[in-house]
């Protein structure tokens, strides 16, 4: 039942008791166990935010003219208009009378264009709750934890759409059952969740920002009661019984992983002497003619590579050569064809995309000139196409099949799979960033009688399709953060998405160091198979203590 008081909102269902004032979610009673999740008390000034791209955020109930509506709709739905200075909004509050959760969709404008999204503020949280979230294959940290304190967006680094608040013996959790692909974030600042819906882009043009529906509902238990009910509902939402039953049969059976391998076979032998080949996943970065990251989407394997493949494979190896989902040279004959489809960011309207300074050895922008574009192979500049554009799936599709074919192998590793967050140039063909890569990882996958997809990163949507993932540690794609020991521990996307997609270790991961040991740790911690970074046999057949461990719990799996 909602009734409303006032500027009040009050909302009983059989899980819940809330109360909302002036759209804020005040009070929030756990009846599964008594608890009071939220009890909020210093509000801010306004619990509805619009947030401009690159420009910062404004509250829609400012000093001025600030102006709180109640309405009742009906006896499971009311809603709170917010009219303020320099915008306007709306919360719409039901409940779901099937499962007892609340729902809340927030929605705001301006007559100000440049709106990126429309966020919507929690407080009352004790800063001591756990958040569980698919921040980098999972994390359980306080939530006033300062690793936590950024704007987290789905999906490049908010994995799904779901956060946990986990208190003593239960908590409640917020969640969207979003299956159109439509962008959101979760904005944490000291210790205060906001809940963003994104318009997409191009962002210069937007007023305004809303249509996600955040379900707020209580549990008892630990993290893994909401988190199944999450898994529940995407394989229904995406039908991915269909997608599990597609996997090769052999995934499962890995056991080792060994990524960037360079090409020298006797670091197969020595692999060999250790664990049953048929168990091991090779990660082949340098197999084609051309440089690594140079002159995409060509993917033609060296003389070297092809009989190393070849040889591999009827030792039973699993070989991933390393082909790249969005990512293109500039300088290829394909570009003229596609130029008009490159990612720009959704604040700038610059291309998006990467190089590399090698006199420095840093990271470079990508160029915005077209004569930089075309004269920069050197620098290995990479733009990425929007995967909504069929004839660029087709391309890709074209090129990694005659490449597979070539080398006889029944998997292949798409780079940058992660990359699929809002844009400038959003829709095109009326698909989503995301959404395309979705569409170019089933391609891919469904190629004569299917491939296992490798992917960089995990998220909801790359999972559906991919049968491995190279998963980053948290902020650590090379260079380890401080506080990075506190980020393990917690393998909510293995348990999320582990029975379609398996995880494996990115960079690093040689055991030279204390640094590079704890890297090994968070991803064991977090689910991932044992995996290797080496460069010599010696490494396997005179291994340090935290390579020896990776083979110690490959030969225990197999048992």
């Amino acid at each position: 039942m909602v009734t409303i008081d006032g500027s009040a909102v009050r909302v009983e269902t059989r899980t819940q008791s809330a109360t909302f004032d002036r759209g804020f979610l005040t009070r929030l009673v756990s009846k599964l166990d008594g608890s009071v999740p939220i009890n909020a008390t210093d509000l801010p000034a306004s619990p509805l935010q619009l947030v401009y791209a690159g420009q910062g955020s404004v509250d829609v109930l400012g000093a001025l003219a600030g102006e709180v509506m109640a309405l009742p709709l009906s006896p499971t739905r009311a809603e709170v208009r917010l009219r303020g200075w320099d915008a306007d909004g709306l919360l719409a509050i039901s409940e779901d009378e099937a499962t007892g959760d609340i729902l809340v969709e927030p929605s705001a404008y301006s007559s100000r264009p440049g709106v990126l999204s429309v966020r919507w503020l929690m407080p009352g949280i004790a800063r001591e709750t756990a958040l569980v979230a698919p921040f980098f294959q999972g994390v359980r940290l306080p939530l006033a934890d300062p690793l936590l304190q950024r704007r987290w967006f789905w999906p490049q680094f908010w994995e799904a759409g779901l956060a946990i608040f986990q208190g003593a013996g239960g908590g409640f959790w917020v969640h969207c059952r979003d299956d159109r692909y439509r962008y959101k974030a979760l904005n944490i600042e000291a210790g205060v969740p906001g809940f963003e819906t994104e318009a997409p882009g191009p962002a210069p043009t937007n007023l305004g920002a809303g249509g996600l529906a955040w379900r707020i509902a209580p549990y008892a238990g630990d993290w893994t009661v909401p988190a199944s009910a999450y898994r529940a509902w995407l394989w229904e939402a995406y039908d991915l019984e269909r997608a599990e039953a597609a996997r090769r049969a052999w995934v499962g059976d890995v056991r080792l992983a060994v990524s960037w391998f360079g090409g020298d076979e006797d670091i197969l032998a020595a692999i060999a002497e250790r664990i049953e080949p048929r168990r091991v996943l090779i990660h082949y970065a340098n197999w084609r003619t051309d440089a690594y990251d140079e002159n995409y989407p060509t993917y033609e394997a060296s003389a070297h590579a092809r009989e190393l493949i070849g040889r591999a494979t009827a030792r039973g190896f699993h070989i991933m050569p390393h082909c790249n989902s969005v990512d293109m040279d500039p300088t290829h004959p394909v570009y003229p064809y596609v130029r008009d489809f490159q990612y720009r960011d959704v604040q700038t309207g610059r291309l998006l995309g990467w190089g590399w300074d090698p006199e420095q050895g840093r990271v470079l922008g990508v160029p915005n000139s077209y004569g930089a574009l075309a004269q920069n192979r050197r620098r290995k500049v990479m733009v990425k196409v929007h995967p909504g554009l069929a004839m660029w799936r087709s391309i890709l599709a074209e090129n990694v099949r005659r490449a597979v074919r070539d080398v006889g192998t029944d998997a292949v590793f798409l780079d940058v799979t992660l990359c699929s967050h809002n844009i400038h140039n959003c829709l095109v063909e009326g698909s989503t960033p995301t959404e395309g890569m979705n569409r170019i990882i089933r391609s891919i996958a469904e190629m004569d009688d299917g491939l296992a997809v490798g992917g960089e990163g995990l998220n909801e949507i790359t999972m559906q399709w991919q049968s491995f993932a190279q998963a980053h540690l948290f902020l650590s794609w090379h260079d380890s953060i401080e506080g990075l020991e506190r980020s393990g521990g917690c393998p909510l996307n293995a348990f999320l998405f582990g029975r379609l997609c398996r995880t494996f270790g990115y960079s690093r991961l040689s055991g030279a160091t204390e640094d590079e040991e704890l890297r090994m740790r968070i991803h064991e911690s977090l689910g991932a198979i044992p995996t290797i970074t080496v460069r010599s046999a010696d490494e396997i057949r005179h291994p340090n203590a935290a390579v020896q461990r990776q083979f110690d719990l490959a030969q225990e799996a197999c048992a």
